[in-house]
């Protein structure tokens, strides 16, 4: 197993998971709930910037490894289902975007190892529309951690909520997206 800086910051992010949930769970004599929405919206977004900078240092460092390529979506998975937890737990996500969003994490990755099994990987390989879902998801969960008014006008919550109804979207058109592109080999698979 490789370690490198672009690896390393990786690892940042899956024990940033534990950082984001833990936030919430502080007693109130040690942070107020705007305190609380802070920070965790402070680590979400270190965390959405290390997965941005992980690559882009691993192409430009020469560090690009399997067990990178591996570790850098699982990470990713990991810390927006941990998010989307919390903000359900919260009320500040609806049932069916966190059932969208994670439903589909597990049922495309459960797609590719099989297609990686069937030797088929490429045909499912990122995509465009899965960067944009990613991206979106990216950008609302900030908002909705967040929680609050910026600036006296930026309404979080609301901005919050339409970006992952977005990434909602997104999230389902991605996934038929790679169901699409696998159907062959594994119509071909099953005869």
């Amino acid at each position: 197993m490789p370690f490198n800086l672009p690896i390393a910051l990786t690892w940042l992010r899956v024990a940033a998971i534990p950082l984001l949930v833990a936030i919430f769970y502080l007693p109130g004599t040690w942070l107020t709930p705007f305190e609380k929405n802070v920070i965790a919206t402070v680590i979400f977004v270190f965390a959405a910037l290390t997965d941005w900078l992980d690559g882009f240092l691993a192409r430009r460092m020469h560090q690009e490894s399997a067990f990178g390529q591996f570790l850098d979506p699982v990470a990713d998975k990991l810390i927006v289902a941990a998010a989307l937890l919390v903000l359900l737990n919260m009320d500040r996500v609806q049932v069916w975007v966190a059932l969208i969003i994670i439903g589909r994490e597990i049922t495309i990755s459960a797609l590719r190892e099989w297609m990686a099994l069937l030797g088929a990987g490429k045909s499912v390989a990122v995509h465009m529309v899965g960067k944009l879902k990613t991206t979106a998801q990216l950008v609302a969960i900030p908002f909705l951690l967040l929680n609050d008014t910026l600036f006296g006008w930026l309404d979080c919550a609301r901005i919050g909520t339409w970006l992952i109804w977005v990434a909602s979207f997104l999230t389902l058109w991605s996934m038929f997206y790679y169901m699409q592109k696998a159907l062959p080999q594994l119509v071909g698979k099953i005869d």
